[in-house]
């Protein structure tokens, strides 16, 4: 107990936790930026903790996960988080420790007085489960002591038994700082130490070859003396075995490097296609969302593995200087390995200009294709047999012709680069040899350095090849990485909003307020919104009605958040976008697009009613979502269903009629609980009783209502 208060006087009281945060994100280098935002209260409850906590380091531009561990994995938590805030369980005020790292047997933490101390970790995980063990501890004591366990091994027995005992029992109280994934590349890159990795990947490879070509000085060196002593034999053989070592090094670091920066690319991708907006990608097609995903894939491994060679490609080729230029054409030699390079890179441009035609031509028969598979029913009933391959066959006549004309590049560079510099080496070598100015020494050394960069260049080509497939796929990807580098500027309250928004049962206040509205698609001249107004009071319930192309959807997703519109005043609830920020927003308007712009995932039928909520699911959710189900009149398909609501569905799993996804989609947006449910064509599919059966649920759960429909 004496160690767990020592622990405690280091912690940082809930009034300075935004100076730990800040300190600690200081000493990890993550450059925070100022927090202007009034401190929690010490009886703030822990939920508003979390919101807090978010608020804050959002504020400061980075990011905030809070994790938990199982009782048994709480020791491996600890060694892996850093940078990481702590929160210390115990009773009164709540207390927290900054967290810099942990080692094997210790953990650096951050004092209130700014000062890095050394915590054992076994006493930091024992303070961390301090709670559950006090609640269990005195069974498994008297349990021990019955049993006549050892003094000596009763502490042993004691953790095994507390671990078995509260295996399933969850411990939080823990946050990860670091930066969002949204963060500038290279800050992202310098934060995760790539750039010291690729140091030790290029510096070992250099080491390398220092050792290989040290160990054929020396073997030439005797050779060429005449007389090979078994002292210039053991030095060429401890040569060749240093090599081994710097050799692993290489190839554990470029491990390292390609999982650690795949992982930050996938990290980024994710997020920026979260992010992209609808406008962006709504005018293409399956085709072309499914090549992005592929070249996704493409970048992340062309990329890595092209720039790996390239790296090593240019080192050896820095090796090669010193070497021609201690051969018999000098610096001259080195000139034209210069000048070469050069070249290389011209005929590299040229390869790569090519290829992204090749890929384009390639690209626009995969969007057909997976077109025409959507379409192929629309087409067996609809298109002559004998026009269906019409344009294929010519779109693949091009595609040949492409091929050819890309199989002739690739070939020309594959043999003109490695084999073009040997002949123009062997060139710049004839002139001194014919002169009878070089010696034997320098001849050697002369051809060896043309031989090491020819090696050099083969490499290159592979390397060429892949970096111009990774410039072709950056090409489609682009977009999506760019999208996640997008910042809404938020006020830093945002997340705290929450808590005085009125819950259901309050009295009537304003919902939505909206004055001159206007909105348009893309470069259009018309607005499909122009001066829009309406206010909407709490418990209303609204049948908006209006012709095909009237703005009716336009106006649901501006209200819902999923458009912003170019100008007027919408507040939801009083507040803002700015105020509210889109996260915030979503949780308090919900919309069920129209049909064609909902989907079923191919998950559990839980799942997809589930997923605008925490997941996984608690059982009271669970509860909950079988009961809006069954209200709108789902009660049989989930009784037919054999995993009821585990069941597969969607593309690959239980295939749903078109009312039955009507009736999801509306569950999926009446179990988010928001103020205000906007409903797009929602009840267009149904007959007349299942209709009846669902508007009657939807008018008892929701608490305001806009429906969307047709006159």
């Amino acid at each position: 107990m004496t160690r767990a208060l020592d622990l405690a006087a280091l912690a940082w009281p809930v009034g300075r936790l935004g100076e730990a945060l800040s300190v600690l994100a200081r000493r990890r280098g993550l450059a925070p930026g100022k927090l202007d935002l009034a401190e929690p209260a010490e009886e703030a409850s822990a939920d508003l903790l979390d919101r807090w906590i978010g608020a804050a380091v959002a504020a400061m531009g980075l990011e905030a996960e809070p994790v938990e561990a199982a009782y048994g994995e709480v020791e491996s938590l600890v060694r892996r988080a850093s940078p990481a805030l702590l929160r210390l369980p115990g009773e009164g005020s709540p207390r927290f420790l900054p967290l810099l790292g942990a080692g094997r047997r210790s953990a650096r933490v951050l004092d209130a007085e700014h000062r890095v101390r050394r915590v054992p970790v076994d006493l930091l995980c024992a303070v961390l489960r301090s709670e559950r063990d006090a609640r269990l501890g005195p069974e498994v004591d008297r349990l021990l002591a019955e049993a006549d366990v050892p003094p000596r091994r009763r502490a042993k027995a004691r953790a095994a038994l507390l671990a078995e005992r509260l295996a399933a029992t969850r411990i939080g109280g823990c946050w990860l700082l670091g930066l969002p994934p949204g963060a500038p590349p290279w800050a992202a890159v310098r934060q995760a130490g790539l750039p010291g990795r690729a140091a030790v990947l290029v510096v070992s490879h250099m080491m390398q070859h220092t050792l290989l070509l040290l160990s054929w000085w020396v073997l030439g060196l005797g050779v060429l003396r005449g007389r090979l002593d078994p002292g210039w034999l053991i030095a060429w053989a401890l040569l060749q075995l240093s090599f081994i070592p710097f050799r692993s090094l290489e190839l554990w670091t470029a491990g390292v490097l390609s999982v650690c920066a795949g992982r930050l690319l996938k990290r980024r991708l994710m997020t920026g296609a979260l992010k992209i907006e609808p406008e962006e990608i709504r005018h293409q097609g399956a085709g072309q969302l499914l090549s992005r995903i592929l070249n996704a894939e493409a970048l992340e491994t062309f990329a890595l593995t092209g720039s790996h060679v390239g790296a090593i490609t240019l080192s050896e080729l820095v090796l090669a200087v010193p070497i021609l230029a201690a051969g018999a054409a000098g610096w001259v030699h080195v000139a034209l390995l210069l000048a070469w390079v050069g070249v290389t890179a011209w005929l590299g441009r040229r390869y790569y200009l090519q290829r992204r035609t090749w890929t384009g031509a390639r690209l626009e028969m995969t969007y057909d294709l997976v077109e025409q598979m959507v379409g192929h029913r629309t087409r067996l009933a609809q298109q002559s047999t004998g026009r269906w391959h019409a344009q294929e066959d010519r779109d693949l006549e091009r595609y040949l012709d492409l091929s050819g004309e890309l199989d002739r590049r690739a070939a020309l560079m594959r043999s003109v680069i490695p084999r073009g510099w040997l002949l123009l080496s062997l060139a710049a070598l004839a002139v001194p040899f014919v002169r009878g100015t070089a010696t034997t020494a320098s001849l050697a050394v002369t051809l060896g350095g043309s031989l090491f960069a020819w090696w050099a260049f083969w490499k290159m080509t592979r390397g060429l090849g892949e970096m111009a497939e990774a410039g072709v796929a950056w090409r489609e990807v682009a977009p999506i990485f760019h999208a996640a580098g997008r910042r809404e500027t938020v006020a830093p309250e945002a997340e705290l909003l929450s808590a005085a928004a009125p819950a259901a049962g309050d009295e009537a206040h304003v919902v939505v307020e909206a004055h001159d509205l206007v909105f348009r698609y893309g470069e259009r001249a018309d607005p499909a919104l122009a001066g829009c107004a309406l206010t909407i009071q709490a418990g209303e319930r609204l049948l908006l009605e209006g012709p095909s192309g009237g703005g009716k959807s336009t106006l649901g997703s501006v209200l819902s958040g999923l458009r912003i519109p170019q100008s007027g005043l919408l507040l939801l609830e009083g507040l803002d976008r700015h105020s509210l920020g889109l996260d915030g927003w979503r949780k308090r308007a919900v919309a069920a697009p129209q049909f064609q712009e909902n989907h079923v995932l191919t998950d559990t039928f839980a799942f997809n009613l589930l997923m605008g909520r925490e997941w996984p699911p608690r059982p009271g959710d669970l509860e909950e979502a079988e009961a809006v189900c069954r209200e709108l009149g789902l009660g049989e398909l989930l009784d037919r269903m054999p995993s009821g609501l585990n069941q597969m569905v969607g593309e690959s799993g239980w295939q749903l009629s078109h009312g039955e996804k009507s009736r999801l989609y509306i569950a999926r947006a009446l179990l988010q609980r928001a103020e205000l449910i906007v409903l797009d064509e929602s009840f267009a599919a149904l007959d007349p009783e299942s209709l009846r059966q669902a508007l009657g649920c939807v008018l008892r759960r929701a608490r305001t209502l806009l429906v969307i429909a047709h006159p």
